[in-house]
């Protein structure tokens, strides 16, 4: 039986709070999975997601079946983020304050290939331009080796679906990140970033 269409709903700041636990669960879930093969580690979450909590120009777009959350995306300003992400802009061209970024996106495997996808960046998109002063959107996602041999035969990457919604490699922007990795233990990760200019709607 067809899985229902999620019903989507978006939180900022403080309100964000009574869905850490649930939002903590989805990233352990899906992130275990290629690419990131995160070993999942509660206090670790915990500790990522009270940066989204503390900024008032946070974001989470929720999707719920029913009372069940089932996917989740977030976002904030680059320059309310840790030092450990915003480190990968200290210096360069582009301005951190300028920079609204989209953290994961989250989403069960049979709610996906519906368009929730793309209602995610759009709502976090509109969030920023509602924030004013931000002149792009930006993500990063983890390097891995493709002659690795714990990726799936059959993977298929995201890096169209981002292409097509305007976002640009920029692999010179990058940050060493540690997780627990399924089946070796805390490893450092290079993650590097995606950008997008941030037009106005006119």
């Amino acid at each position: 039986m067809k899985t229902p269409m999620p019903e989507i709903h978006t939180y900022s700041g403080a309100e964000i709070t009574p869905y850490l636990g649930a939002i903590a669960a989805l990233r352990m879930q899906v992130f275990r999975d290629w690419p990131y093969l995160y070993d999942g580690d509660v206090a670790y979450e915990a500790n990522y997601l009270r940066t989204y909590r503390e900024s008032w120009r946070s974001i989470a777009v929720l999707a719920f079946d029913g009372g069940r959350i089932v996917g989740a995306s977030t976002g904030l300003p680059m320059a309310d983020e840790t030092a450990e992400l915003r480190v990968a802009f200290e210096g360069g061209p582009i301005d951190v304050e300028q920079v609204f970024y989209c953290g994961e996106s989250v989403l069960l495997p049979e709610y996906r290939g519906r368009g929730i996808g793309h209602r995610f960046f759009d709502e976090r998109q509109a969030h920023a331009r509602g924030l004013d002063g931000f002149r792009w959107t930006a993500f990063c996602a983890v390097e891995r080796n493709a002659t690795d041999g714990r990726k799936p035969a059959f993977h298929r990457g995201n890096e169209e679906f981002w292409r097509k919604r305007g976002y640009v490699h920029r692999p010179e922007l990058q940050v060493s990140l540690p997780w627990r990795e399924l089946g070796r233990g805390e490893c450092p990760h290079t993650l590097s970033f995606w950008l997008r200019p941030l037009e106005r709607v006119q």
